[in-house]
C-alpha cells in the first residue's frame, strides 16, 4: 500500500520524497532512497510518513524522529497503531493518521484522516492533498471514529470481494461458465454502482424502482433479505470489524 500511495503522491505533487528501506525497492522517478538512517546525513524533513507493519514501528521509528523538523508532523498509514503511541515516540510533535483502503492503489480509494495534537492548518492541508491523490477523503474527529471508518471502508473491499465471489459462484451453479458468470456479475455490479452514483434518488428508491410486485427481483430480494437477515449480517460484519479495530489500537 505504501508503494502505491507513494507512486500517486510523487506523480501528483511537487514534494521531494525520500524513502528509507533496507530492501531498496524500485521507486517512482525522482524519489530518493536510503537504506538506513545513517545515509540521511544531516537532512531534516517536514513530514515523516510511517508506512510500516505495526509490529515494526516501535523498533524502527525512534531512529528517524530526530530527522523530523521540530514543527514537523508524523503521518501514519499503519492500521492498528494509535496516534497516541506515535506521539509518544516524538513528544511535542503532532500526528495525522491516514486510513486508506485497497482501491487507493488505483486512485479510487476512500481514506479516513484523523489529527492528534496541535496540527497546523498548513500541515493538515498538505496531508489532505496527499490523501486526495488516491481518491476521496473523510476527516473524523476521534480515533474511535477512525476505527469505525476502518470497519466500513478500510475493511470494506474484503466484504465486497467476498460478496462478489459468492455471487459469481451462485451464477455458475445456475449453469454459466466461470468466465461468463464473472462477466455477468461484475458487469451488473459496475453498471448498478454507476447508476447509484449518478442518481439523486435514495438507494431504497432505486431498489424499489427495479422491483416489480410479484416479479423475479421481488422473489430474489425476498430470499436475500425478506426478514432482514442480510441487513443483520451486514450490521454484524461491521460491528465485528469495529470491535477488532479497537482491540488492536
Amino acid at each position: 500500500m505504501g508503494g502505491a500511495l507513494l507512486k500517486a503522491w510523487a506523480a501528483n505533487t511537487d514534494h521531494d520524497f525520500t524513502v528509507a528501506d533496507p530492501a531498496r525497492p524500485d521507486l517512482p522517478p525522482g524519489v530518493s532512497q536510503v537504506g538506513s538512517v545513517e545515509e540521511l546525513g544531516e537532512e531534516i524533513f517536514d513530514y515523516l510518513i510511517v508506512a510500516l507493519k505495526p509490529q515494526l514501528i516501535d523498533d524502527v521509528l525512534p531512529a528517524y524522529v530526530p530527522r523530523l523538523n521540530p514543527s514537523g508532523v508524523i503521518s501514519s498509514i499503519a492500521a492498528g497503531y494509535s496516534a497516541e503511541k506515535l506521539a509518544a515516540h516524538a513528544p511535542g510533535r503532532s500526528v495525522i493518521r491516514i486510513m486508506p483502503n485497497l482501491p487507493a492503489m488505483i486512485g479510487k480509494g476512500v481514506s479516513g484522516l484523523y489529527s492528534h495534537g496541535a496540527v497546523s492548518e498548513t500541515a493538515a492541508s498538505e496531508i489532505e492533498r496527499l490523501a486526495l491523490c488516491s481518491g476521496e477523503i473523510v476527516w473524523v474527529d476521534s480515533e474511535d471514529m477512525l476505527d469505525r471508518l476502518t470497519a466500513v471502508a478500510g475493511s470494506g473491499p474484503g466484504y465486497v470481494f467476498e460478496m462478489l465471489r459468492a455471487y459469481v459462484e451462485a451464477a455458475e451453479q445456475l449453469g454459466f461458465s466461470e468466465t461468463d458468470a464473472k462477466s455477468l456479475v461484475l458487469g451488473t455490479v459496475r453498471g448498478t454502482l454507476e447508476l447509484a452514483l449518478q442518481s439523486d434518488q435514495s438507494l431504497e428508491n432505486l431498489r424499489t424502482n427495479v422491483t416489480s410486485k410479484g416479479g423475479t427481483t421481488a422473489a430474489g430480494l425476498d430470499a436475500l433479505n425478506g426478514k432482514g437477515e442480510y441487513s443483520e449480517l451486514i450490521r454484524n460484519t461491521l460491528q465485528a470489524a469495529y470491535k477488532r479495530a479497537t482491540e488492536l489500537r
